[in-house]
């Protein structure tokens, strides 16, 4: 079945237009593991994955009229993930920590732990290493699901237990992106794994997302410091340019003279989801592109999500389609828990012990209207 998918991946979908990255650009060995792209499909959905940190590197939907395009900003092979010059985590997992963690340490169970600091001296995502440059292993295949798992050793990026980790990407008729996760550890640790495609809805290279418009369930946020790390305060956003729980425009209020946006460059900040910790998946925002008419809703069972809006792409560097990745060209939309939370005895919990299975679902469903 998998050569099948591979053979697939080589040809142009000339009914639809959707022109499919060549397997043989990212197909190699990392680590003597091996790395392969994969091409799922359902409903009007055509994806492709490698399994170099779970990337999506691209993702076909139509818009209002039926005319396709790539909306996940990506590189055309695997070299330029593997030394990336740009953003590291274009379309990947990011873990076993997504977000950041203060000073890189944190202490559990009365043991301090360090981690690299990879992002301005706090650890970002991980860490060096991370869930996004490894090979994960692939474990079943179908022409719209993808499981893979990977091992985590005790002390990788300073990180306690031996962990595994399983993951489920799945295509379904209703247009949906589903991402599964689950994790197991046999010895205390702290676990908050996160998707992080970015998106341009009309396409990669097609221009700003400033005139998205975008919703978010949530009334509070988790302000942050110029580093970008939680204060401990949960604010209100009524009254502030945070307040999306009415369709706005991302572009309507970013300018403003605010210390959150200065600090984030824009929006990359934390929101408190409306919601219970009681593991039921609900909607949590949405994102609609007007001249396309293309949309995503996001689902999840996680209480928090991150929204950055494309700050720090500068047009220095080039998509797949050899077309600038300029400022604010792409959103990212994580699910998660709180960024800190390690460091944080007022935010929930997340640690995992032996014996429980850290669990999150996130939905990305595409519409047009």
């Amino acid at each position: 079945m998998a050569m099948l998918l591979l053979a697939t991946t080589a040809c142009t979908e000339q009914r639809s237009g959707i022109e499919l990255l060549d397997p043989a650009d990212f197909t190699t060995t990392v680590n003597n593991s091996p790395v392969t792209l994969y091409t799922l499909k359902a409903g009007d959905i055509t994806m492709q994955v490698t399994n170099y940190g779970g990337r999506v590197v691209s993702l076909w939907v139509p818009d209002r009229d039926g005319n396709f395009a790539d909306i996940e900003i990506g590189y055309q092979n695997i070299g330029r993930y593997i030394d990336n010059k740009g953003e590291r985590y274009l379309g990947a997992v990011v873990g076993p920590y997504a977000n950041r963690i203060a000073g890189g340490r944190f202490t559990l169970d009365g043991k301090e732990y360090t981690l690299p600091q990879n992002d301005n001296g706090q650890t970002l995502h991980g860490g060096t290493l991370g869930l996004d440059r490894i090979v994960w292993n692939v474990d079943e295949v179908t022409g719209n699901s993808l499981l893979m798992s990977c091992t985590l050793p005790d002390g990788q990026d300073g990180f306690p237990g031996n962990r595994t980790v399983k993951m489920r990407y799945e295509l379904t008729p209703e247009n949906e992106f589903a991402v599964t996760y689950e994790g197991t550890t046999d010895a205390p640790t702290v676990m908050n794994i996160s998707h992080h495609s970015f998106f341009n809805l009309k396409g990669e290279g097609n221009g700003t997302v400033l005139d998205n418009i975008l919703t978010i369930n949530a009334s509070h946020t988790t302000p942050v410091d110029s580093h970008l790390i939680p204060t401990g305060e949960i604010a209100d956003v009524e009254g502030t340019p945070f307040d999306f729980r009415t369709p706005t425009a991302i572009g309507s209020r970013i300018g403003e003279e605010n210390e959150q946006l200065r600090n984030g460059k824009g929006y990359d900040h934390n929101w408190v989801i409306d919601r219970e910790d009681d593991g039921t998946v609900i909607r949590v925002a949405d994102l609609y592109e007007p001249q396309s008419g293309r949309g995503i809703e996001v689902w999840s069972d996680q209480i928090a999500l991150q929204f950055y809006s494309g700050n720090f792409f500068d047009g220095s560097y080039d998509g797949k389609y050899g077309r600038p990745i300029g400022h604010r060209e792409a959103v990212a939309l994580e699910t998660q828990r709180y960024p800190d939370s390690p460091n944080h005895a007022d935010f929930p919990s997340c640690t995992l012990r032996p014996g429980e299975v850290y669990k999150h679902t996130c939905i990305y469903k595409f519409y047009t209207k």
